[in-house]
C-alpha cells in the first residue's frame, strides 16, 4: 500500500469504517442497561415504556431499553446484545445500517401500542431483535442470500413459537420475570422496515451518482 493510500485511509472518520458505528451503538445500549440496573422502583417507573404516557413523555421510547427488572433479565439481554454486536461486526455493516438500528430503537417501543394491555415494559430484547433483523436483511442484500435467508427463517420461527400476540405478559420457565414477546415481534418489524429504507436510499444514492458521472462524461463520439 502506498503512503498516499495509507494517509487517505487514516483520514476516514472512525465511524465510517465497517462495523465501528454498529459497535458504538451496541456499546451505548449496554452502558445504558448497566447504569439503569438496580435503580429504585420510582426511577425505573420514570424510564420504562407506558403507552398512556407516549405523547407526554416520548423519551420512554428510548429509555425503556435501559430498564431491567432483575439480574437475570440484565444478563440475558446483555448476552443477546453481545451476539448482535458481534453479528454486525462480522457482517462489516456500514454506518447506514447502524443508523437504521438507531431509528428502529424507538420504533420498537412505539410498536408496542398494538398490545394495549402491556401497561409497562422495560428491556433491550426488542431492540436486539431489531438489530438482528437489520443485519440479516443487509446480509441478504449483500448477496449472501442462503445465509441471510436461513437466519431470517429461524427468526420468524422463533417469533411464532413465542406467541407474541397472546397474553401481554407471559411466564416462561427459567425466567424470574414475566416476558413480553410482543416486543420481539415489533423489534423485527421495525428492524426490517428501517433496514429496507436504508438499503433503498443507499441504492437510490448510488444510482444518482452513477447517472451523474455518466452525464458529466465527455461524449466519445464528439
Amino acid at each position: 500500500m502506498s503512503a498516499a493510500a495509507r494517509r487517505d485511509g487514516a483520514q476516514v472518520a472512525w465511524w465510517r469504517r465497517p462495523g465501528r458505528a454498529w459497535l458504538a451503538l451496541a456499546g451505548l445500549l449496554a452502558l445504558g442497561g448497566a447504569l439503569g440496573y438496580g435503580r429504585p422502583e420510582a426511577t425505573l417507573a420514570s424510564l420504562d415504556w407506558q403507552p398512556a404516557l407516549v405523547l407526554a413523555e416520548p423519551w420512554r421510547m428510548l429509555s425503556a431499553a435501559f430498564v431491567h427488572y432483575s439480574l437475570l433479565h440484565l444478563i440475558g439481554n446483555a448476552a443477546g446484545l453481545a451476539l448482535t454486536a458481534a453479528y454486525g461486526w462480522a457482517a462489516r455493516v456500514p454506518p447506514r445500517i447502524a443508523l437504521a438500528w438507531l431509528v428502529a430503537w424507538p420504533l420498537t417501543q412505539l410498536g408496542l401500542l398494538v398490545q394495549p394491555g402491556l401497561l409497562h415494559y422495560g428491556g433491550v430484547s426488542g431492540v436486539v431483535h431489531a438489530g438482528v433483523a437489520i443485519v440479516t436483511l443487509y446480509v441478504i442484500v449483500a448477496g449472501h442470500r442462503w445465509v441471510g435467508g436461513t437466519i431470517l427463517v429461524m427468526l420468524f420461527v422463533k417469533l411464532a413459537t413465542e406467541s407474541p400476540f397472546g397474553a401481554p405478559l407471559q411466564h416462561v420457565s427459567g425466567w424470574d420475570i414475566a416476558l413480553a414477546p410482543i416486543a420481539h415481534a415489533t423489534g423485527v418489524a421495525a428492524g426490517l422496515l428501517c433496514g429496507a429504507v436504508a438499503e433503498a436510499l443507499a441504492r437510490a444514492a448510488k444510482t444518482g451518482r452513477e447517472e451523474g458521472r455518466q452525464a458529466g462524461r465527455p461524449d466519445a463520439a464528439s
